[in-house]
């Protein structure tokens, strides 16, 4: 009686292998009584493909057989990974114990000797399915187990990047936190003296203009005011105060207005996202970015000035968090100069023509800001890493690693956008932003 299947919840299937007729019909009777399902075979040869075939649970098998005896297939049995692990009872006349032991070396679990006795086939075949069977539930268990760990791990893992990110975010929080309330003093502190000045520039300018009109006046009504009066105005130089002094008026008036200006683009710059994202334009954000960091593209000692490019498409507003967006444009920015700087090094710094190049476009109901710079670009081997947490390719102490990280984190996450980074070594780089109207 045979059966494809080794299920141990159904009767097992037991392999028997010998070259006697006899023992075979003797052993198939005895184990199909007791409600097994037997597999039995001649040929050791094609025992060997059946094995592999139909999975027993257990075999019995002779010692002593033509071609291919017990013990050689016992070894290729233990070489092959799908029948390694099913126990071998071999049966045999010989009761010498360097064959048992020889034979339990090579894998098999136990001996059963000719004559068979009845009680004794079964009790063995018994206590060896049994430990098969924990073996296999053991297995099971520890399959479990394993998994387990790898879903356990993988939810440690999954809460470190949580918390990767809840730091990120927290750092990003506080730096805009500790800009907001910098920005907010520095404006109040200045805001004050400069509306003072403002408003008594305007009083100045209409007294200069009246006390200007009234010299005139003089002028035109006494020709000859007198020796003293002319040498004063020969001093003093009087024409030339005449035309400089409400220029110079207007001049201070229009540095007042740039203080104004500065002020109102830092509070723009810093200013505190709520819950809800609000309709912005992103070209103001990126005029105010470009403002704050005027100062650094001015020629300086080591460099000569960096040549800002702009390219603006036309755009219309966008939803978004418009504090963190500046956040980005300040980053990329601030790297931009960075690159441009460090690729003075060892060079001529008058023969490098230094150039950002900002452009923004509105594609298939998306816009796209592109920054790009014509620096030294990033070596191949690092531009898979540039947006890791805490990775940087400045040197120590000038960067913490953490910008492009929150760059990629405020597009990706918080505005459903993407963030990629294009750079040829030796050509530049040139970072793509991407958000969704």
């Amino acid at each position: 009686m045979e059966s494809l299947s080794p299920n141990l919840d159904a009767s097992a299937t037991i392999f028997i292998i010998d070259d006697s007729y006899y023992n075979l019909d003797f052993l198939s009777i005895i184990l199909t009584e007791f409600g097994y399902n037997v597999i039995a075979e001649i040929n050791s040869e094609t025992a060997f493909n059946k094995i592999k075939l139909f999975h027993p649970d257990l075999i019995i098998l002779d010692i002593i057989m033509p071609k291919i005896d017990g013990f050689e297939l016992c070894k290729m049995l233990n070489s092959e990974p799908n029948t390694k692990d099913i126990p071998i009872i071999f049966m045999t006349a010989i009761s010498d114990i360097d064959q048992k032991v020889k034979g339990l070396n090579l894998g098999a679990v136990d001996y059963i000797t000719k004559p068979f006795q009845k009680e004794e086939i079964l009790a063995r075949i018994q206590v060896h399915l049994r430990i098969r069977q924990l073996n296999l539930e053991l297995e099971k268990q520890k399959q479990q187990l394993e998994q387990r760990v790898e879903a356990r791990t993988a939810e440690l893992s999954q809460t470190l990047e949580n918390l990767k990110q809840t730091q990120l975010q927290l750092v990003q929080s506080e730096k805009i936190s500790l800009l907001g309330q910098l920005v907010a003093g520095v404006a109040h502190e200045v805001n004050n003296p400069i509306g003072f000045i403002a408003t008594n520039l305007y009083h100045a300018q209409n007294y200069v203009d009246d006390l200007v009109n009234l010299v005139h006046l003089y002028q035109q009504q006494f020709s000859e005011p007198g020796e003293a009066i002319d040498n004063q105005i020969e001093s003093m130089d009087l024409e030339h105060v005449l035309k400089d002094l409400p220029k110079l008026v207007y001049s201070m008036k229009l540095g007042t207005d740039s203080v104004r200006e500065i002020m109102q683009s830092l509070r723009t710059f810093s200013r505190r996202d709520g819950n809800t994202k609000k309709a912005v334009d992103i070209h103001e954000g990126l005029e105010t970015t470009l403002m704050i960091l005027q100062h650094r593209f001015k020629p300086q000692p080591h460099r000569p000035a960096i040549q800002v490019i702009k390219k603006y498409g036309k755009l219309p507003l966008i939803e978004c968090y418009s504090g963190q967006l500046n956040q980005v444009f300040m980053n990329l920015l601030a790297n931009a100069i960075d690159a441009l700087e460090d690729s003075l090094m060892g060079r001529d710094k008058e023969s490098k023509n230094l150039q950002i190049h900002i452009c923004t476009s509105l594609e298939q109901e998306r816009i796209i800001i592109q920054i790009a710079d014509n620096g030294m670009g990033i070596p191949e081997s690092k531009q898979s890493q540039i947006f890791n947490p805490f990775f940087t390719t400045k040197p120590e102490g000038k960067g913490t690693g953490l910008g492009l990280s929150i760059c990629q984190q405020i597009i990706t996450e918080q505005h459903g956008g993407s963030l990629e980074c294009v750079s040829s070594p030796g050509k530049g780089t040139e970072f793509l932003i991407s958000l969704p109207l």
